[in-house]
């Protein structure tokens, strides 16, 4: 059922669930950034982290005051007081305190298999440690969020005693009560189920925390809020422990786009691609291509008879406009290619071309004769440009090699390096350098740039980012087939190119080479 504009607020945990994500280590000044991003996009709840835990955690409470967020509340987690402690004496408690934020995010236990395994306590000490823990919190006029650890499972083995647990939060006045799917196993319908019980009970508010442990975290997720909850506890790009919680840059778009809901004020939701991204480069973590909505590969077409179909419609293989969450069409030349593709990818880079050419056809099975050789183009499109504008005749290459040598060895015992001599010509021009590098490769680069830096000084600033090599026909042993993928970066822009040969120098040059030449083509030099 669509919904017309009923709110659900978002309460992000990034900067402490996710931050519990295999690989991933935040600084304090990493997440000061992701916060003040996230306040941009529009997020109600910034969960900061757990005061008591570490230093670093307590820092970022203090420091996150003076950058004056606009949209999110920040909130401190903790736990409830330890069993035999009182509230007051608790020091999680008391740090979420020093913490001196408006909203706590309390942990307790809903399931006795847990309070009696985990704490080691009795039903009864665990209901009291809720009780004292939320009143503790609110006495200080705290917006408390009681989080329902294992709650489902806990309703699930006793839901009597499930069912006690959210009434101790509710009586001491927590204003959210929060149920978690902590371990990620529950099926939608169960969510929903247990859910609707639940708010027929109790009218406190409700928020929903989910895992991914079987992958149902975003539809369980969306099955709580058709439930009734109006708080979605998750992270950008789904990141957490285990196999990570519920993908905001997943629930949103479904909610607000599919769904009806307002997550998000008007016109923040563009940005969602955007910080997806931002967030990934802060936590040092590979972007998910194939990540639905925010992913590089979530509207890329391949197949020519999929090109050619949306190139009339995009509506018939893409599910919405990507450009409501800022991501953009993107369509992929390779062996399965058609026309299509190719006066597609020609548009995109701004090759005129009135209708497709003998010599545009001999292009596109020269492309698949390329990649049946081992290229790949979907990864390098610098590359794939240079071809299309040497194809339809609007481009040269800005430079000539004429002898190219490499020497690797030791000097005196030192470490292995390498020296590059190279001679190009430009024009009528010859240049002939050498330049020395850690490896062969470093070694080209520094000597392709040496030799061309004296006529085209602009390459000085770009500087490769990636090198990767894939080994093709493995069974050749040391003689096999390789593809050399280079990744070229300046202050602004970042390209990719490619080259394959039996010989990783060549391959590697042939990658270098189109880097090169289409800096200098982007830099419009003569």
């Amino acid at each position: 059922m669509v919904q017309s504009g009923k709110k659900i607020l978002i309460y992000d945990t990034t900067l402490r669930d996710g931050a519990q994500g295999e690989g991933i280590s935040l600084s304090v000044l990493d997440k000061l950034k992701i916060a003040k991003k996230l306040d941009s996009l529009g997020i109600h709840y910034i969960e900061g982290g757990w005061p008591a835990s570490n230093p670093k955690d307590m820092d970022f409470f203090h420091q996150i005051k003076g950058y004056g967020l606009k949209t999110a509340k920040i909130s401190a987690f903790t736990s409830t007081c330890r069993p035999g402690q009182s509230a007051e004496e608790d020091n999680n408690l008391l740090a979420a305190l020093a913490a001196e934020v408006s909203v706590v995010c309390i942990v307790g236990k809903s399931w006795d298999f847990h309070v009696e395994q985990a704490l080691r306590t009795t039903l009864e000490e665990n209901r009291r440690m809720i009780r004292d823990s939320v009143r503790f919190l609110k006495e200080k006029g705290i917006e408390v969020i009681f989080d329902a650890e294992h709650f489902f499972d806990g309703f699930r083995a006793n839901p009597i005693y499930a069912r006690q647990c959210i009434a101790e939060a509710v009586k001491a006045g927590a204003d959210w009560i929060c149920l978690c799917d902590t371990n990620g196993g529950s099926m939608p319908w169960d969510i929903e189920n247990i859910i609707a019980q639940v708010k027929r009970e109790f009218a406190c508010p409700l928020a929903i925390h989910t895992h991914n442990d079987s992958d149902l975290a975003v539809v369980n997720s969306l099955a709580a809020v058709k439930a009734g909850v109006t708080q979605v506890q998750g992270t950008i790009n789904g990141y957490g422990e285990r196999c990570g919680n519920a993908n905001l840059c997943s629930v949103i778009p479904n909610l607000q786009l599919k769904l009806g809901y307002q997550c998000l004020d008007e016109g923040r939701i563009r940005y969602l691609t955007e910080v997806s991204h931002f967030i990934a480069e802060i936590a040092n973590m590979p972007h998910n291509g194939q990540q639905p909505f925010v992913g590089r590969a979530a509207f890329a077409h391949k197949g020519g008879i999929h090109v050619s179909a949306i190139l009339r419609n995009s509506g018939t293989y893409e599910h919405m406009d990507p450009a409501l969450v800022g991501n953009r069409r993107r369509v992929l030349v390779s062996e399965l290619s058609g026309v299509s593709n190719l006066l597609f990818k020609a548009e995109e880079f701004g090759i005129k071309t009135d209708e497709i050419t003998a010599d545009g056809r001999q292009t596109i099975e020269y492309i698949k004769q390329l990649e049946n050789e081992g290229y790949q183009f979907e990864g390098a499109e610098a590359s794939l440009e240079l071809l299309l504008r040497r194809a339809f005749g609007k481009y040269e290459d800005f430079f000539e090699l004429e002898k190219l040598r490499i020497i690797v060895g030791t000097n005196s015992g030192s470490a292995f390096g390498a020296e590059a001599i190279i001679k190009i010509k430009v024009n009528d021009v010859e240049v002939h350098t050498a330049a020395e590098g850690n490896g062969p490769v470093n070694a080209l680069d520094n000597a392709l740039r040496k030799a061309l830096g004296q006529i085209y000084p602009c390459i000085q600033n770009i500087r490769l980012t990636d090198y990767k090599v894939r080994v093709l026909d493995e069974k050749e042993g040391t003689g096999a087939k390789v593809r050399v993928l280079i990744e070229t970066s300046d202050s602004v822009d970042t390209w990719s190119t490619v080259g394959v040969s039996e010989n990783i120098i060549e391959a590697s040059f042939q990658a270098l080479m189109d880097s090169v030449n289409y800096t200098l083509l982007k830099k419009g030099t003569q």
